[in-house]
């Protein structure tokens, strides 16, 4: 091949892989691709956003800008008036990599349900509610992956296997073999210029299952899928991308940060009254209520799957119970967590029960801050939480999270109104910074070190290399340092321009309520 400007790159993502397992597993001599890639490429860790998850993530390695650019601050919007949404593709600010080069192929990213038409084709992924509409763009597509590949599930139940370990492997692998049967049909496209496709599996077995057997074990199997993936871009003159969204480590023990809140008398859970008040008075709460239904073989997933989200939504709201939106009373709760380590306070002119005068804001942020940062180990003494400014973190977005609290390592965090605040952890593993990233191709240096590269250097670097312009407001940079000298990557300045994002998709369901309990099981929302 030529050392021209790319005219392809293959975007393989896999969500969840760590920069120290990968390069531990490499000197071990257990990845072999993955090897080549660090002898004949260029390699390093990926900084991911803050907080270190999904929604934000991939959404700023598709965009190349912040998530108060593109507009996504987690799984669930909430709203002035405390109840949320589910965010989807639609709610995407800024163009993606697939409206800036085309034509493209774009599989199972996370985000982007529903499928919208693009010059290309699309598969969503995590946050689709079913194979149906929405689920692909053409339509047709759908019926093509129902036809050839009929076990195709967009993810499992993951609550079910806390228990049941064995089964989770096995059932894990064969959302991995039927992942891959999608690749290998998106790659009988001939016609692209992107090709773009994610392997959410590992962040899925990591938050269930920390053990180095286990993990070596899927890490070789997607090496075996990472040298497929490195031939088929080779005999299409393609540069390949491999990219992780985050990084992962093990988990031990969690806070309860509303919890805390109410201990510090800046959250007052809600008094029962009216009919709430009747069922506490007859001792009814949502556990007491799931255990009874679990007695007869009803348990909550089944209670989240079957019945409409809008009458969970209010039976939620009605039992007593421990939920981080429905179980706070607004009118006397100076400031709430929610979500993935959001935190808001209840300023008047945002909230429509704000108590929280818009002067007394900073107080109230300065307060949460050094409570949140004052939390320790109870056995060790040790720090358990960070805590980050929102001004500092979402600059242009007068909405964002006035906080964001994320773990250090080894802590968890949860949003629950739970009787403990600190308590262990039924999650083996979480989210760290710290993920992956590895260019390879002609025009690729080899054996070169990235140089603090963060998820939003990932756009404008593979739009360089494609001698495509890069978005003005970006807020990424070119790693230039991976192009060869003698490329038209390495000898021209990066261009700048402007991209229109495409039409927002017609068809998107109502009802996410499979979605969300996937995320429950996973641990993202309570």
């Amino acid at each position: 091949m030529s050392h021209q400007a790319q005219s392809k790159a293959f975007v393989l993502g896999l969500d969840g892989v760590p920069w120290y397992l990968i390069e531990q597993w490499v000197e071990a001599g257990e990845l072999e691709h993955f090897a080549t890639l660090m002898e004949d490429g260029a390699a390093g860790s990926l900084d991911s956003t803050t907080p270190a998850t999904t929604p934000l993530a991939w959404p700023s390695i598709a965009t190349g800008v912040r998530p108060d650019k593109h507009g996504l601050y987690g799984f669930r919007r909430l709203s002035e008036s405390y109840t949320h949404h589910v965010y989807t593709g639609n709610d995407l600010q800024r163009p993606a990599l697939w409206d800036m080069v085309s034509p493209a192929v774009v599989g199972n990213v996370p985000m982007t349900y529903p499928a919208r038409e693009i010059d290309g084709v699309m598969v969503t992924g995590m946050m689709t509610p079913e194979i149906g509409p929405g689920f692909t763009h053409p339509e047709s597509l759908t019926d093509d992956i129902r036809s050839r590949i009929p076990d195709y599930r967009i993810g499992l139940n993951w609550s079910q296997y806390f228990d049941a370990k064995d089964q989770f492997l096995a059932d894990l692998n064969d959302l991995v073999r039927t992942r891959r049967q999608l690749m290998e049909l998106l790659m009988e496209q001939d016609d692209w210029r992107l090709f773009f496709f994610v392997y959410t599996a590992p962040d899925r077995l990591q938050h269930l299952i920390w053990d180095d057997d286990v993990q070596l074990t899927h890490y070789k199997l997607l090496d075996e899928i990472l040298g497929q993936v490195m031939d088929y871009a080779t005999e299409r003159d393609a540069t390949l991308y491999v990219v992780s969204d985050h990084g992962f480590g093990p988990v031990h023990t969690k806070v309860a940060l509303n919890s805390l809140l109410t201990e510090e008398g800046l959250l007052k859970p809600r008094t029962e009254r009216g009919v709430r008040g009747a069922l506490s008075r007859l001792g009814v709460t949502k556990e007491g209520v799931m255990g009874a239904l679990s007695k007869v073989g009803i348990d909550e997933e089944m209670v989240v799957e079957h019945l409409p989200q809008s009458l969970t939504t209010q039976v939620a709201k009605q039992i007593p119970g421990d939920h981080p939106l429905f179980d706070v009373d607004y009118a006397e709760t100076a400031a709430f967590v929610y979500s993935l380590g959001e935190v808001y306070v209840n300023d008047s002119r945002r909230f429509t029960a704000g108590i929280v005068d818009p002067v007394e804001v900073p107080a109230v942020k300065r307060q949460v801050k050094a409570l949140f940062e004052g939390v320790t180990d109870p056995e060790t003494g040790e720090q358990m939480l960070m805590v980050f400014d929102g001004d500092d973190l979402f600059p242009t977005d007068p909405n964002s999270p006035d906080l964001v609290v994320e773990p250090r390592p080894g802590f968890d965090i949860s949003t629950a109104l739970a009787d403990d605040i600190i308590s262990p952890t039924r999650m083996a593993a979480n989210h760290l910074p710290e993920g992956i990233f590895f260019a390879w191709g002609p025009n690729i240096e080899a054996g070169v070190s990235t140089h603090e590269a963060t998820v939003y250097d990932v756009a404008p670097t593979i739009l360089h290399g494609l001698g495509e312009a890069v978005p003005d407001d970006t807020d990424g940079r070119v790693l230039s340092e991976i192009f060869t000298t003698d490329s038209a990557a390495g000898r021209t300045a990066v261009k700048r321009g402007s991209y229109t994002k495409g039409a927002a998709a017609a068809t998107a369901s109502d009802d996410f309520s499979d979605v969300e309990n996937r995320l429950r099981g996973l641990g993202y929302i309570e």
